[in-house]
């Protein structure tokens, strides 16, 4: 029996997830993690860039991306990108198996990619897709479940039926990386845990009379000290990958 699941199972869960979540609203995790990009997007100072994201769900990150140039969006969920479409006519939206759609080599300047690593068969290659599909100098911008976080402090429902899962931390995704791209920034945003002691340490509740004292800064704290949901690497595709 296969151990991989087959890509028309993976579609009708993103579908189905994609409907019940995405379309619905974007949690501060994801918003996060735009905020992120939007830094680093904002740093390069060019509004006139070939950006690719990869994994892009309802779209909902694309209109914000094209602020910076040109966007194509991918994704499994052909459903879903059925109706980006309409919500963002400024993006251009392909829906199939990343690993197999015949996407331009060397076509991009950005390529953007929000959790979806952690959903790869094979991770190596999706890397290297990406590395293939960037001009030379090329940048990414990804996002991705911090595993020691997930697993040592929070309590995550096991995968459905067609959600490949595999999560990393810092040191894995750091390795992945090093083959094809050299890492400018790499860290960890968005405290969260429901479990343990951290749960009481990241309770926004709790928390609430610090922020009114400190605002962010503490939030800012931890997400250093490696404790953020999600790992964020900004890296520079390597002249001779």
């Amino acid at each position: 029996m296969s151990l991989v699941t087959p890509i028309a199972q993976q579609r009708e869960f993103w579908n189905r997830w994609n409907t019940e979540t995405r379309e619905k609203g974007i949690e501060e995790i994801s918003r996060r993690q735009a905020q992120t990009v939007r830094r680093w997007l904002e740093a390069s100072g060019r509004t006139d860039l070939d950006i690719l994201e990869v994994g892009c769900g309802a779209g909902w990150f694309c209109d914000e991306l094209s602020a910076y140039g040109s966007v194509t969006g991918t994704d499994l969920s052909d459903e879903v990108l059925e109706r980006a479409r309409q919500r963002t006519p400024a993006a251009r939206f392909l829906a199939g198996d990343f690993m197999t759609l015949d996407l331009e080599g060397g076509g991009y300047d950005v390529v953007v990619t929000l959790e979806v690593l952690s959903h790869m068969a094979n991770q190596r290659h999706f890397i290297r897709k990406i590395a293939d599909l960037l001009r030379p100098g090329g940048t990414l911008m990804m996002a991705t479940q911090n595993r020691t976080v997930l697993e040592r402090h929070n309590r995550i429902d096991p995968p459905q039926p067609g959600q490949l899962r595999r999560w990393v931390d810092r040191d894995e995704l750091t390795e992945l990386l090093s083959d094809a791209f050299d890492i400018i920034e790499i860290g960890s945003v968005t405290p969260r845990a429901n479990k343990g002691i951290m749960r009481y340490v990241n309770s926004r509740k709790l928390n609430a009379p610090v922020r009114a004292v400190f605002g962010n800064q503490v939030e800012r704290l931890k997400e250093r000290l490696g404790l953020g949901w999600t790992l964020m690497a900004l890296a520079r595709k390597r002249d001779h990958a």
